[in-house]
């Protein structure tokens, strides 16, 4: 009976009378590293945030679970890890299950008022269903000043924008004096002559310059911390509320977002714990914790912390309440597409090594991306690019590729500079993390492996998660597939394109790609195989064959799949041609005719950072691939 009356709340969305219980808030910011005075950044100017600090605990080893906003935040949403429910992708359009509506949904049905300002780029294709359910207000208004009911607990989130990497980075200048810069006094803004540039950054006016921009952001978003924690003084409720502060990802300046290096995934997390709440606290206020924390243990906390059950399905593991854990080993990252930039990366983290893994090592961090493209600093970075001329840590990242493994000691180099995979001291560390992240990516069932459009075919009667947690999913074979690549031989390769498998195809033309030279007899099979069934291992056999200098064989594939009716295909078609660059010329017309439906699909005007669902956000990532192979033809 209990069970049915829990359910019966939870479906018609009905308050249930509890016990007291504390408020819940939590203030994020977009798109920022540590860089607080708090966690020892002498450069940075944080007032409001550093003096909530010293009222708080502070984390100093909480992790993204993904360096890109929109994967997080469905990390976030229900307690899950994106790789296991298919929204690993940026912007992804893959359904989960109808009973996850959002883990505040859950608050909902057991007393709270829940209200969201603004953001909810939750990444799946049920995001409509999920702030319906996990939200009394979800708006740019949203504010617990707004619930009816005053006695009424309240969970409330503010997501801050004035460090995304719009501002720091992408804006015109002008346009961030204008919004943001405006708003510091003299002394508050940040003299680029003074600035620390880490390792990895060459060193020029405009790097300079924009660093010092992205500081300047800093004390910005600090201002509006002090404002909502003052708005909560006012109100009287300091003392009721327990608060977080976090970003949802390192900074959005070159090398950090998107990368799985701790300079995109490491975070501040703060907690304040008001005196009646104290015993839940970890620490006393102004102490500092190690604890290793992961976004995916945040839905489970809040339950713990509220007194409401935690659903069975939740991955994540709750590290403060009545229902708080033994501390994780391990913290896990993925890095899969975002936007129109193809990847596939995994990381393990634990209390002071870092083990990253690349799928795709034939494609560098510094890939051309056109969205962050618009900022100058990446094209200081392109302009500088000559291994000759760059340091070790700059060609690291600028680099067109990647080591297949990396390993770092991040309490000695905490830029994550020396990568350790060659070290004898340490091959112990680098077996001990290689098989927790074979042993997680197993466990959980990584659905980033196979190709999105082959998941789209998988996944048309039940979701990601259904198939993948039921062992519906026939992950093992693939997974090996896709560690092949970069390690083994050109006959493994040859052999997975065999496969009666269409993501071991996929892999194993990955694996042809990568390989610095492949022999005249693999050319030839991958021209028998260029009409492969699965447009998926299609696009890679092409791109294999152009990568070894057969273009006139492989554009015609290529051109084709652009003009296929699901612009899942026509993304992944268009980023290779794009990459192809001029030696893909003849084709322009295919190229010109797929932007021409991109735009009608999504007006090119529309703002990249407003979320539309379906194939509006895929033709935006499709133009972007266009645009940047037309302007490079032009150049």
């Amino acid at each position: 009976m209990k069970r049915f009356l829990f359910l019966f709340f939870l479906m018609t969305g009905a308050t249930v009378c509890a016990a007291e219980r504390p408020n819940i808030l939590w203030i994020t910011a977009e798109d920022m590293s540590a860089t607080l005075g708090c966690y020892g950044d002498k450069f940075a100017t944080t007032p409001n945030i550093d003096r909530f600090a010293k009222e708080s605990v502070r984390y100093t080893r909480a992790f993204a679970s993904a360096p890109v906003c929109s994967p997080s935040r469905a990390c976030l949403i229900t307690g899950c890890y994106p790789t296991s429910l298919s929204t690993q992708q940026m912007r992804s359009g893959f359904s989960i299950p109808k009973d996850m509506r959002g883990f505040p949904a859950r608050l909902r049905a057991h007393g709270f008022y829940t209200s969201n300002n603004v953001k909810t780029d939750y990444n799946t294709g049920n995001y409509a269903e999920i702030i319906k359910h996990s939200w009394d207000d979800s708006s740019a208004t949203a504010h617990w000043r707004k619930q009816p009911d005053k006695a009424q607990p309240f969970f409330s989130i503010f997501n801050l924008m004035t460090s995304h990497q719009s501002r720091t980075m992408v804006w015109p200048y002008e346009r961030f004096q204008t919004e943001v810069q405006s708003k510091l006094s003299p002394s508050e803004i940040h003299d680029p002559a003074k600035v620390t540039l880490p390792a990895y950054y060459p060193d020029t006016p405009l790097i300079r310059r924009e660093v010092a921009r992205f500081y300047d952001c800093v004390t910005a978003m600090d201002k509006e911390v002090g404002a909502i924690l003052q708005q909560l003084e006012d109100d009287g409720l300091a003392g009721k509320t327990i608060v977080f502060f976090y970003s949802d990802h390192g900074s959005g300046m070159p090398r950090h977002k998107r990368a799985l290096l701790d300079s995109g995934m490491h975070v501040p997390l703060m907690i304040r714990f008001p005196e009646k709440w104290q015993h839940l606290a970890p620490g006393k206020p102004g102490t500092t914790t190690t604890r290793l924390v992961s976004f995916v243990d945040y839905a489970p906390t809040i339950f713990s912390l509220t007194d409401t059950p935690i659903p069975a399905h939740m991955q994540g593991k709750p590290f403060l309440g009545d229902k708080a854990v033994e501390a994780r080993r391990y913290v896990y990252g993925h890095r899969d597409r975002v936007d129109e930039v193809r990847d596939l990366a995994r990381s393990v983290r634990d209390n002071r090594y870092l083990y990253i893994r690349n799928y795709m090592p034939h494609l560098g961090y510094n890939q051309p991306t056109a969205w962050p493209d618009n900022g100058e600093i990446r094209h200081d970075f392109y302009r500088l690019a000559k291994r000759e001329t760059m340091s070790s840590p700059q060609w690291n990242f600028a680099s067109p590729t990647r080591a297949v493994e990396e390993l770092y000691d991040c309490q000695v180099d905490p830029q994550n500079l020396n990568n350790l995979t060659q070290s004898s001291k340490h091959q112990e560390i680098l077996s001990r993390l290689r098989s927790e992240h074979v042993r997680h990516i197993t466990s959980t069932v990584d659905l980033g492996f196979l190709p999105e459009s082959e998941a789209w075919e998988l996944f048309t009667k039940q979701t990601g998660w259904e198939l993948g947690q039921a062992g519906r999913v026939p992950l093992a074979g693939i997974l090996q597939a896709a560690a092949q690549v970069g390690v083994a031989s050109e006959r493994v390769f040859l052999k997975n394109l065999d496969s009666d498998n269409p993501t071991i195809r996929y892999w194993g033309a990955i694996g042809l790609a990568v390989r610095p030279v492949i022999s005249d007899f693999s050319k030839r099979k991958l021209r028998r195989k260029i009409s492969d069934p699965s447009q998926a291992a299609r696009i890679e056999i092409a791109n294999a064959l152009a990568t070894h200098g057969d273009i006139p064989n492989a554009l015609p594939a290529l051109i084709d799949s652009i003009q296929h009716e699901n612009l899942i295909v026509v993304t992944h078609a268009a980023r290779i041609i794009e990459l192809l660059g001029k030696k893909a010329n003849s084709a322009r017309h295919a190229i010109e005719e797929a932007l021409k439906r991109a735009d009608r699909i999504r007006p090119p005007d529309t703002p990249a950072t407003i979320v539309l669902p379906g194939d509006k956000d895929l033709a935006m990532f499709v133009s972007f691939s266009c645009r940047a192979f037309l302007n490079k033809l032009d150049e």
